[in-house]
C-alpha cells in the first residue's frame, strides 16, 4: 500500500487547524478535563475507530486523515491529552475483543471525553516481562475481588477507570490464566494511588495497590483466561498513529536544540555539527518508516522496530541537549518561591526524562527479544 496525502486530506487539514486556531486563541487556558470533554463535543475524539463492530466514536475519518489530525495536533501545541490511553488503546481493544454490552457502556463516555482511563499492567518484578505478573482477582459471585500492586501508571490520580492484567486461575503459569478486567477507580480504601518522585523533580506515574478492589465479572474483556492475547492485542495498536504525533513533537525539540547550538556557536564544533545532522537525518527516517508501516507493511514486529528507533534517538537528542550547552549544562535557576528546587530547564528535562525512553512502554532487551523470534525466528528463553 502507498502511504501519502491527497486533495481530501489536505481540506481536512485546513479544518483541523482551523479549529484547533479557535480554540487554542490566546493559549486556550483550557482545563485538562474541560479540554477532553470540548474535544468529544467536536467530535474529534475515536475518529480513528474500527467503524465494522457499531458506531461509537464521533466523526469517521481515513487513516491519512487520522494522522493528519495527530500532526496538526502536536504543532498546535495542543494541551497534553488525558484520554489517550481510553482513546487510542481500550477503545481499539474492546473493538476487537469486547462484547457489545462493554462496547456499548464504555465506548461512548469515552468518546464525550467523560471517562478517563489508566493502564495497569506493569509490576514491581513484572515490568517488561508482563507474564510474571502476579496481581490476583478472585471470584465472588458477580464479581472479581483484585488485590496487588501495579507500577509506572500514568494518570492514575485523575482516572476513572483501570483495565487491569490480573492472574484469575492461580493453578496456572505465565501467560496462561490471566484476564484483562475494568476496574472502577472509585473504590477509597480498596484503591490507594501513590505518586512516583522521578530525578527531574516530576511525578509522571504512580504506584497503584488494590486491596479487595471489586470488578464486574459482566467487564472481564474477552472472558476468564483470555487476557494474554486481549493484553497482546493491546500494545499492538499502541505504537500506531500517534507515533507520527510523536516525532512532530521530536522534531521540535530538535529544532530547540539546533536552536540552541547556533546560538552559542557549538554548531562550530565538527563533533557536535555531524550529531545534529545525524539527529535529523534519523527523525527523517522513523517517519518513512511509520508511514511505510502505517501503509501496511506486514511486519509482525514492525512496532519493536518502531521502539527501538525511537526510544535510542529520543535519548541521544537528550545528550546532545545537554552536550551543547557545554558546563552551563549542570547548572540552572532555581525558582524557589514557585516550589522547583530543580530548577531545571528544557534541555536538562529532556536529558533526564528521556533516560528512561529505552525502559518504559517494553525494553529495548524486549524489543530485540520480539524481533529476534518473531522474526529471525531464534528460540526465546527460558523463564521460570
Amino acid at each position: 500500500m502507498e502511504f501519502g496525502f491527497g486533495v481530501e486530506d489536505e481540506v481536512f487539514r485546513g479544518e483541523v487547524r482551523g479549529w484547533l486556531g479557535e480554540r487554542l486563541r490566546d493559549g486556550g487556558g483550557w482545563e485538562r478535563r474541560e479540554w477532553e470533554r470540548e474535544l468529544g463535543k467536536a467530535g474529534w475524539i475515536g475518529i480513528g475507530w474500527d467503524r465494522t463492530r457499531g458506531v461509537y466514536g464521533n466523526r469517521e475519518a481515513t487513516l491519512t486523515q487520522q494522522v493528519v489530525w495527530a500532526e496538526e495536533y502536536a504543532r498546535a501545541r495542543a494541551p497534553g491529552r488525558m484520554g489517550h490511553i481510553g482513546e487510542n488503546l481500550l477503545a481499539p481493544t474492546l473493538i476487537a475483543y469486547g462484547n457489545e454490552e462493554q462496547r456499548a457502556r464504555f465506548l461512548p463516555a469515552i468518546a464525550r471525553g467523560e471517562e478517563l482511563w489508566c493502564q495497569g499492567y506493569s509490576e514491581p518484578g513484572a515490568g517488561s516481562d508482563l507474564a510474571a505478573v502476579r496481581t490476583a482477582a478472585v471470584r465472588d459471585g458477580d464479581t472479581y475481588r483484585v488485590s496487588g500492586q501495579k507500577i509506572w501508571t500514568s494518570l492514575a490520580a485523575e482516572a476513572d477507570w483501570c483495565f487491569v492484567l490480573a492472574r484469575t486461575d492461580p493453578g496456572e503459569r505465565r501467560h496462561r490464566g490471566l484476564s484483562f478486567l475494568l476496574v472502577p477507580m472509585d473504590q477509597p480504601g480498596r484503591i490507594e494511588v501513590r505518586p512516583i518522585r522521578q530525578m527531574s523533580g516530576a511525578a509522571d506515574f504512580n504506584e497503584v495497590f488494590f486491596d479487595g478492589a471489586v470488578a464486574s465479572a459482566a467487564h472481564v474483556v474477552g472472558g476468564p483466561g483470555a487476557g494474554w492475547r486481549v493484553a497482546m492485542g493491546l500494545l499492538a495498536v499502541e505504537r500506531g498513529v500517534s507515533t507520527l504525533a510523536q516525532q512532530v513533537g521530536f522534531a521540535a525539540e530538535l529544532g530547540q536544540v539546533i536552536g540552541e547550538a547556533l546560538g552559542t556557536g557549538a554548531v562550530r564544533d565538527p563533533v557536535l555539527r555531524e550529531r545534529l545532522v545525524r539527529q535529523w537525518a534519523e527523525l527523517k527516517v522513523m517517519r518513512w518508516n511509520a508511514l511505510r508501516t502505517l501503509g501496511g507493511s506486514g511486519d509482525a514486529a514492525a512496532p519493536s522496530v518502531a521502539k527501538l528507533l525511537w526510544g535510542g534517538w529520543h535519548q541521544r537528542l537528550g545528550e546532545l541537549a545537554v552536550a551543547v550547552r557545554g558546563a552551563a549544562a549542570v547548572c540552572g535557576p532555581r525558582d524557589w518561591d514557585a516550589g522547583d528546587p530543580y530548577g531545571l530547564d528544557a534541555a536538562q528535562r529532556l536529558f533526564l526524562f528521556s533516560r528512561a525512553d529505552t525502559i518504559y512502554g517494553g525494553s529495548d532487551e524486549i524489543q530485540r527479544e520480539i524481533i529476534a523470534g518473531r522474526v529471525l525466528g531464534l528460540p526465546g528463553r527460558e523463564r521460570s
